[in-house]
């Protein structure tokens, strides 16, 4: 049974204002980009607008918006656009609690993920920074625990190599 426009509208108002932050930081995380990163979350959540109605039916409508912010991610990577890359002179502030720590620590942070393939960065984002289970990435990314194991690894190993984790000791990174 479908929900009254106003109602529904007030509800997803109230959802978009709760998790647009969150969703907003993991897509920053993931594409590199804040540009990139707002225009991610605005087409995931038209995306989860359009199935709103079902929502009384959903476990979280933030996973299930997160998951939306993934797999587009993911997607992404086939449009013509997706090698062009914004730069402004500076980055912008991060919205609300600081996760890196410092703006240098952010900016590192930025490269290392950045030099890491899609999949790679994304499991590292998703199990790290969102703080999910092996179980809860894989079932996210639609592949078994055993390749998010295989790509935490071989991220990890990489950002090691590169020595983008030397600030990160003690965080879980290691």
């Amino acid at each position: 049974m479908r929900q009254g426009g106003s109602a529904r509208d007030s509800e997803f108002a109230d959802f978009v204002t709760a998790s647009h932050v969150s969703l907003l930081r993991t897509a920053r995380l993931l594409t590199g980009d804040p540009h990139t990163a707002e225009d991610l979350v605005q087409t995931a959540l038209i995306r989860v607008y359009a199935h709103w109605g079902r929502s009384a039916g959903w476990d979280s409508p933030q996973a299930y918006a997160r998951k939306a912010v993934v797999n587009l991610y993911a997607t992404w990577r086939r449009r013509r656009w997706h090698s062009e890359v914004a730069h402004t002179g500076a980055e912008s502030a991060a919205d609300g609690h600081d996760m890196a720590g410092s703006a240098e620590a952010r900016l590192e942070l930025g490269r290392a993920l950045a030099a890491l393939p899609r999949a790679q960065r994304a499991v590292v984002v998703l199990r790290y920074y969102e703080d999910l289970s092996v179980e809860q990435t894989a079932e996210l990314l639609g592949c078994s625990p055993g390749t998010v194991k295989s790509r935490t690894n071989r991220a990890l190993e990489r950002l090691r190599t590169a020595g983008a984790l030397a600030g990160y000791a003690g965080r879980g990174a290691q």
